[in-house]
């Protein structure tokens, strides 16, 4: 990536000297990533044997994870090693090991031994990616060696998949890698690999068999292992360049190369950048295009500005990079050395200028000086012969002329002020005399250039000459002189007259140039704010029409797809409907991705012209402008100034798009969770109670006159017990359907705590059986205002899931007390509590916390039915561990209604 350029005085680069400062803060740990092309090349090995040189050396290291793959040798360099204990989850009823991160973090060692960098981590962990693992353990300063494989990068997922037929979908973005302090590549010939996997050294023997036949073919590991070359040697560039910018020292170090291409407003522009295309292919390596804008540039005409905009744009429509950059030093060569310089640039590719001799002599020559102050970077000068004039590929946009309507008054003002210098110089002639008379004249002249630019100053200019011989020089009254050193006077007089004026002219269209320039960059950089700041479709959208309808003074509409059709989706003024002649150019413009509409080679009988809004990822939708004047819309400027609104509102748009999308995926994901777990619940803890009541009633049935009395109450109770608890299941079910549609709105009145408590006892009684039960109840606890019915269940809840998870003859204690404007009401067991991390995951829906064989099944719908009915009647609770000993303690916290409240403040 091109950096800005550094400073001509080779001062460190501020963004290196951050990045630098990163790297060595002590606060954060060190990130050391081994790579690989394919899995068996030893990545995993080689990390192993680090670690223990490390450990030789004094620094404490321990395994947080490695993943041994049940190979020997491995296993015995894991022996050497601390190994911290795994944490033990269960998973779709088996129970699979993850890297204990708390231990980990407890056990603060200097080197953690992360294997398998892009592993998704089972439900339950901290983190879904074992990446984010790292990256909290690096976060407490302790450094990490990690292994890889390339196929998991998440930018080269496509490239892989392209090569070898297979999709990876556990993945690692590319700014973990790039963050990475060190990169070892592990590297093993195709050849050397597929013997090792023959052997039985990387996978078991039929796992081997079937991966030679698909993934390990010689082709698939060559171009793996050349995308594993070519990703790291480009982090290993980045490094090299953050480094030497870092140190201020002067390049080019070509350990790989950079090519830089100068663009002038030459027709053969486009040509050099093709020919620099070609050689950047040749060699594989990046390349800039860069344009120096100097004085010079103000004067280039439109025609010129533009085939500058539009070679900068082939530059990176080829996959270069283009900038535009202000001439700092006294020649055009010295800014760009500067810049190949600062940027490890190896060759410079510029055209051989067509100019006349007399105008290198006079004006020098870019070429000639590049040539001479280059030093290690090589040049290559490409003759015109060897470049054809190609055209630019063009936006197709016909732009108007920068043309304003003759305005006199400038140029009278200018006489004007001129008379005023004529009469300032009479009036201090008699006491300073005829020599200091002209800079009365020079005075009004700047003064004329200054506020009114070059034209009326060149006038001023005459009419001071003028007023000054007719006034002034001898004989007066009259435009002749006799004095030949009143000629030379003269002439010199309207020969600085003119340079003063042109200068002063001049240095004022800069400044206005700068002027214009700094507030337009100041409107884009209040529109990127603006835009970072929305999260919405329709504000971006807004944003986006109000700004370009603000500063290029045009009416906007913006159309996106939907259902397959271009709709209109925003407009500055609001505008809702388009002519079929628009709707025609505006569905042009999306479906061939070029410009269309009025003042463009397509439907140019379109009232609008439409332009696509595109991003790396493709077009996004389509822009339209159009105002109420005749012929072309844009100028140049503007045309430039539109590209910039509309890439940044693109990109915007994407982002809300993307954001749009991974929530559409999340919850995607989310409800095929729940249908997973619904299944589960249905085909598992449905089908348990289902199972005992058909076995008791065909036992039943079938040995009737075998069965003793007490055997029947048995079965019969048996048939009993699970119908209720399958009911009880149904109806979990229903509540949350109910509370997810929104059907269930509470029934409120003032009823009293204790009432409602005794008849949850009464309806818990047999799943209390085997408990103690604790009530104690405030004797002042004012009503409140429930649902009688729903808060029964919420208790019955809360005391069925105390019993599930508390072992028999233990108590389970129901306490109430009050709190100010609250009442406070919790549900305490005796069993082994909840675990830290998972006191708020136990109201997710179809959530079960790890249990022993002595708890009972259920569908994990409890409490978050229970936590539903008490935020619908305005109340919270919330989940904690006892503190007087082990056992959970579920508490709700219900308000006190305002009238009852005052009524005891009354008393």
């Amino acid at each position: 990536m091109v950096r800005e350029r550094r400073d001509p005085e080779q001062r460190p680069s501020p963004e290196a000297l951050l990045e630098a400062a990163r790297r060595e803060e002590g606060a954060s740990g060190k990130l050391k990533i081994f790579v690989g092309a394919a899995p068996g090349v030893g990545k995993t090995y080689e990390m192993l044997q680090s670690a223990h040189a490390k450990r030789k050396a004094g620094i404490d290291v321990v395994v947080g994870f490695v993943e041994t793959h049940g190979r020997a040798e491995t296993e015995a360099l894991v022996r050497g090693l601390e190994v911290v204990p795994r944490k033990r989850l269960d998973y779709r009823s088996q129970i699979v090991e993850e890297m204990d991160l708390d231990a980990v973090i407890a056990r603060r060692p200097k080197i953690a031994l992360v294997d398998e960098l892009a592993h998704t981590n089972a439900a339950g962990s901290r983190h879904p990616k074992r990446y984010l693992d790292v990256e909290e353990l690096l976060s407490h300063g302790i450094d990490v060696y990690t292994a890889v494989n390339i196929q998991h990068i998440e930018s080269l997922n496509d490239v892989v998949a392209q090569i070898t037929h297979v999709r990876v979908r556990e993945t690692v973005p590319d700014s973990v890698f790039d963050r990475a302090d060190a990169i070892e590549l592990i590297d093993l010939t195709p050849d050397d690999l597929i013997q090792r996997l023959k052997e039985g050294k990387v996978y078991v023997p039929k796992q081997a068999e079937r991966a030679l036949e698909h993934y390990f073919s010689p082709g698939n590991l060559t171009a793996l292992r050349e995308l594993a070359l070519r990703r790291t040697a480009e982090r290993v560039d980045e490094q090299l360049l953050t480094h030497m910018q870092a140190n201020a020292i002067a390049g080019p170090w070509a350990a790989g190369e950079r090519i830089l291409v100068c663009v002038s407003e030459d027709p053969r522009a486009a040509s050099l950048v093709r020919y620099t295309k070609r050689l950047a292919d040749r060699l594989h390596a990046a390349f800039t295009a860069i344009s120096i804008e100097t004085r010079r540039s103000l004067q280039l005409s439109d025609e010129e500005r533009d085939r500058v905009a539009d070679t900068l744009r082939l530059a990176e429509a080829l996959g270069g990079e283009a900038l535009t950059i202000p001439a700092v030093g006294r020649r055009i060569a010295d800014d760009v050395i500067n810049f190949a310089q600062g940027n490890n640039v190896t060759q410079i590719v510029i055209g051989k200028s067509t100019r006349s001799r007399w105008f290198e002599l006079t004006r020098g020559s870019v070429v000639h000086d590049l040539v001479r102050s280059a030093g290690n970077i090589s040049v290559h000068v490409i003759p015109g012969d060897e470049l054809a004039i190609e055209p630019v590929p063009k936006s197709a946009i016909q732009t108007a002329a920068r043309s304003e309507p003759f305005d006199a008054r400038p140029y009278l003002k200018a006489l004007g002020i001129t008379a005023l210098g004529l009469a300032a110089a009479v009036g201090i002639k008699p006491y300073f005399g005829i020599e200091n008379v002209d800079l009365m004249f020079l005075t009004a002249v700047v003064a004329v250039a200054v506020r009114y630019g070059l034209w009326p100053s060149l006038l001023a200019s005459i009419a001071a000459s003028l007023a000054y011989n007719f006034f002034f020089l001898p004989p007066v009254y009259t435009f002749t002189i006799t004095d030949p050193t009143n000629v030379a006077a003269f002439f010199f007089f309207m020969l600085i007259a003119f340079v003063v004026s042109n200068v002063a002219g001049r240095v004022r269209t800069q400044a206005d140039t700068a002027i214009g320039r700094i507030r337009t960059t100041e409107q884009l950089y209040a529109f990127s704010r603006k835009l970072a700041g929305t999260a919405t479709l329709d504000d971006v959208l807004w944003a986006t029409a109000y700004q370009t309808a603000l500063m290029l003074k045009v009416r906007v509409v913006l159309l996106l797809p939907e259902d397959g059709l271009l709709t209109v989706k925003s407009g500055y003024p609001p505008e809702d409907e388009l002519d079929q002649a628009d709707l025609a150019a505006a569905n042009w413009a999306w479906s061939n991705d070029r410009t269309a509409g009025r003042g463009s080679d397509t439907l140019p009988g379109a009232k609008r012209l439409f332009l696509p809004m595109r991003t790396g990822r493709g077009p996004i939708g389509v822009i339209g402008i159009d105002d109420d004047r005749t012929g072309p819309l844009l100028t140049p400027d503007q045309r430039r100034l539109l590209d910039a609104l509309v890439d940044q509102g693109a990109l915007a748009i994407e982002r809300v798009l993307l954001v749009e999308d991974m929530d559409r995926v999340k919850r995607t994901v989310e409800s095929e969770r729940l249908r997973s777990a619904l299944l589960t619940s249905i085909s598992h803890d449905l089908k348990t109670p289902l199972a005992s009541v058909l076995g008791a009633a065909s036992t039943m049935r079938d040995l009737a006159g075998a069965l003793s009395d007490t055997e029947k109450r048995d079965l019969l109770a048996t048939v009993i017990d699970e119908s209720e608890r399958l009911n009880r299941f149904i109806a979990n079910l229903l509540d949350m359907t109910k509370l997810e549609s929104g059907a269930i709105v509470p029934n409120t009145a003032l009823h009293d705590l204790g009432e409602i408590v005794g008849s949850a006892l009464r309806r818990a009684a047999k799943i209390l059986t085997a408990h103690k039960v604790e009530l104690v109840l405030a004797a002042d606890l004012p009503m409140l205002q429930l649902d009688a019915v729903l808060f029964e269940q919420v208790l019955f809840n809360l005391l069925d899931n105390a019993a599930k998870y508390s072992r028999p003859d233990t108590t389970i204690s129901i306490r109430s007390q009050r709190d100010r404007d609250h009442v406070v009401l919790q549900v305490a067991d005796e069993g082994d509590g909840i675990p830290p991390d998972e006191l708020e995951s136990v109201f997710d829906k179809f959530y079960r916390a790890q249990k022993g064989d002595h708890v009972r099944p259920g569908t994990g719908l409890g409490l978050a039915i229970s936590r539903g009915f008490v935020e619908a009647m305005r109340g919270t609770i919330a989940a904690a561990n006892r503190n007087d000993r082990s056992g959970a303690v579920l508490t709700i916290r219900l308000p006190v209604p305002a009238q009852t409240h005052s009524l005891d403040t009354a008393a």
